[in-house]
């Protein structure tokens, strides 16, 4: 898992959301999980717990990937230090992450996800960064 804003924000790997000692040893409270073969991770009562099950590539609906990436805003707005994780951690959660930022920043995505793919291994699908995008634009 990488650190993305310093105590507020890791993207990851689905498995690490399971790791219940080291969530709670990095003052994590909430996981959003885009990993959408993966079932449901059970975490502590306390945890906010968002699961927005999107695939790595083309043809996930704008609604959901918009709601991916306002739901990480506002954890981020509302100071929640919080982990997003897909199935590899390569692709869905670092497009999420660096998009979601570049609207609290109010900065270009692809700023972000350069500065995300300089601390962490990306290996972003250009069809689902494509869509996400357009996505954006329309919200």
């Amino acid at each position: 898992m990488t650190e993305v804003l310093p105590e507020k924000l890791w993207v990851g790997v689905v498995h690490e959301s399971r790791d219940l000692r080291r969530l709670y040893d990095l003052g994590v409270e909430a996981v959003v999980d885009f990993a959408a073969s993966e079932p449901p991770a059970t975490l502590g009562r306390d945890m906010v717990y968002c699961r927005i099950p999107i695939s790595d590539g083309v043809g996930n609906p704008y609604e959901l990937l918009k709601l991916a990436v306002l739901t990480v805003e506002q954890l981020i707005r509302a100071g929640r230090p919080t982990m997003v994780v897909c199935g590899a951690g390569l692709s869905r959660s670092p497009c999420i992450v660096s998009a979601a930022v570049a609207r609290v920043r109010n900065t270009s995505p692809e700023s972000v996800l350069k500065e995300v793919a300089e601390r962490h291994h990306c290996n972003v699908s250009p069809g689902f960064w494509s869509e996400l995008l357009t996505a954006l634009r329309k919200t």
